[in-house]
């Protein structure tokens, strides 16, 4: 598991997943543990505990989407990249390592309430 989480770690700072010379760390700072921005100059949030929040409806989109989904949203969207495969050995790097940053967080469902 912890090579597993080593590999997604190296992916996310790695240029490989797209064509613009970009990463995840470039919206994703510090490897998605603190806040990031956009291209835009918008504000995101850390990534820490965002992977307890998939699957979600996303408005948007009009449908529930999943962690892989949206990978695949910013590596195509993002990196100018082609999406990866939902089972691939480098999409299971890039979930396992998202989900190890929401390590000991709480799951927070949409539309539950407190």
């Amino acid at each position: 598991m912890q090579t597993t989480i080593h590999e997604g770690s190296q992916l996310f700072a790695a240029t490989s997943l797209g064509v613009n010379g970009n990463s995840c760390m470039t919206c994703h700072r510090g490897g998605g543990r603190v806040e990031g921005m956009l291209p835009s100059g918008k504000k995101i949030p850390s990534l820490i505990g965002a992977a307890a929040t998939f699957p979600r409806y996303n408005k948007r989109a009009g449908k529930v989407i999943t962690l892989e989904m949206q990978v695949n949203s910013c590596i195509a969207n993002a990196l100018h990249g082609m999406p990866l495969s939902s089972d691939g050995p480098r999409m299971v790097a890039l979930v396992t390592y998202l989900t190890d940053l929401s390590q000991g967080k709480p799951i927070k469902l949409q539309g539950a309430s407190q």
